[in-house]
C-alpha cells in the first residue's frame, strides 16, 4: 500500500474495523486488515525514526496507545485468523513476531510495558494453539499459567473444554479446578456476562453432551443461549438452537419451558 494513502489512516480506527471482523469470523479480512494496520505501524514508526535522525523531535501522530501496540495486535490478529483457517505453522511464526516486539528504537516505560504483555499473551497463545492441537502433555503447564494469570481463566476454559470433545479428554477435575478460581475472585462465573463466556459456555455444553450429561449440557447451552441474546449475538443463537434441539428429548420439562419461554422472548 502507497505510504501517501497509509500516512492518512488512523491505527485506532483500523482496530475497530479489526474487532468487527473478528465477530463475524472473516478470517480472510482479519488477515487483510491486520496487514494493513502493521503497515501503518510500520510507516509512522519509519517517519519517526527519520525525523529524529535528522535531529527534529519525536514526530507525534494522535494515537490512543503506544505505537509497539498496533505491531503487537498486528500479529497477534493474524495469528489468530491463521489458526482458525487451520493454517498452524503459520500462526505459530506469527506468534513469535509478537513475542520478540524489543527490536524498536527509543522504546519508552509504556511501550516497554507493551512489549512485556505481548510476551506473556504470546506464551500463554503457544500453549492454547499446542492443546488445540491435541498435545495433552501441554496441558499441565496450560492450566498452571491459567492459575497465575486470572483474566485469561475464562478464554482457557474455553480452549481446554474445546480440546477435550475434539481429542477425547475427560478433564472435570482440570475444568473444576479453574471454575472454582474464577469464582474465588470475587467474580461469580455465572455473573460473567461476555464473549468469552458464551464461547466457554457453547463448548461446555458440547463436553457435557459427549460426556454423557445431558441435562447438564442443556444447562449450559441455555446459559449461552442467554449470553448470546444479551450480547445481540444472532448467529450464535441458532448455532445454540441447534444443539439444544438434538438434546430436547433428555432435557427435563422445566427446562424445555425454560427454553420456550426465551424463544418467546426473542420472538
Amino acid at each position: 500500500m502507497r505510504s501517501s494513502i497509509l500516512k492518512s489512516l488512523k491505527p485506532d480506527i483500523i482496530v475497530d474495523m479489526l474487532d468487527m471482523a473478528v465477530a463475524f469470523e472473516n478470517w480472510s479480512k482479519v488477515l487483510e486488515t491486520a496487514d494493513v494496520l502493521y503497515q501503518c505501524a510500520q510507516c509512522i514508526y519509519e517517519e519517526r525514526v527519520e525525523c529524529q535522525d535528522k535531529g527534529g523531535s519525536k514526530l507525534h501522530t494522535h494515537m490512543e496507545r503506544p505505537l509497539v501496540y498496533y505491531m503487537g495486535w498486528s500479529h497477534m490478529m493474524r495469528a489468530m485468523a491463521y489458526q482458525k483457517l487451520g493454517q498452524i505453522d503459520k500462526a505459530r511464526a506469527c506468534i513469535q513476531q509478537y513475542a520478540t516486539l524489543g527490536c524498536m528504537e527509543g522504546m519508552d516505560e509504556a511501550e516497554l510495558q507493551v512489549v512485556q504483555e505481548f510476551k506473556r499473551k504470546a506464551e500463554i497463545h503457544r500453549y492454547a494453539l499446542e492443546i488445540e492441537a491435541g498435545q495433552v502433555k501441554l496441558l499441565e503447564g496450560y492450566v498452571n499459567l491459567l492459575l497465575e494469570y486470572p483474566e485469561e481463566r475464562l478464554s482457557g476454559l474455553k480452549v481446554i473444554t474445546e480440546a477435550a470433545v475434539r481429542h477425547g479428554w475427560r478433564i472435570d477435575f482440570v475444568i473444576q479446578m479453574i471454575e472454582e478460581k474464577v469464582d474465588g475472585s470475587g467474580v461469580g462465573i455465572d455473573s460473567l456476562n461476555n464473549d468469552d463466556m458464551y464461547h466457554y459456555c457453547y463448548q461446555r455444553a458440547l463436553y457435557e453432551q459427549w460426556m454423557g450429561r445431558p441435562q447438564e449440557a442443556v444447562e449450559f447451552i441455555l446459559k449461552a443461549m442467554c449470553i448470546a441474546d444479551r450480547l445481540g449475538m444472532e448467529r450464535h443463537i441458532i448455532k445454540c438452537t441447534a444443539v439444544l434441539e438434538s438434546l430436547r428429548e433428555m432435557a427435563t420439562k422445566e427446562q424445555i419451558e425454560r427454553y420456550r419461554v426465551f424463544l418467546a422472548g426473542i420472538k
